[in-house]
């Protein structure tokens, strides 16, 4: 049982690192192509294309985090969280972001697994 608990851990933490840093590489090589995702709130206090560039060093460093399987429960339960404001702040584009639900519970199940 012990080895299916650190696979599981495993798949999570590729799979949710996977997903941050390809969007993070996404947005800086084709911005425009993001740039609409981006809340109106973020985009009112910032310039769209600097909050971008903000929040994509953040999902490139979470990524990392996750990869480097340091303080593992804390990067989950951090990605859960990025995930819930994805979701909540673009809440109008819900028939895209729905698929996000499931990446945070794959967050949440990560946090649960971890010690």
């Amino acid at each position: 049982m012990e080895e299916k608990v650190r696979l599981a851990k495993l798949s999570l933490r590729f799979g949710l690192a996977a997903v941050f840093l390809y969007a993070a590489a996404a947005a800086f090589v084709t911005p425009n192509d993001w740039v609409g995702y981006l809340s109106s709130i973020v985009t009112q206090i910032l310039s769209p294309g600097v909050a971008l560039a903000l929040f994509s060093a953040f999902e490139l460093g979470l990524g990392l985090w996750l990869l480097s399987g340091k303080f593992t429960r804390y990067a989950a339960i951090v990605s859960a969280f990025v995930m819930l404001a994805i979701i909540v702040s673009d809440i109008r584009l819900f028939a895209i972001t729905f698929r996000d639900i499931a990446i945070g519970a794959g967050a949440v199940a990560l946090a649960v697994l971890s010690d």
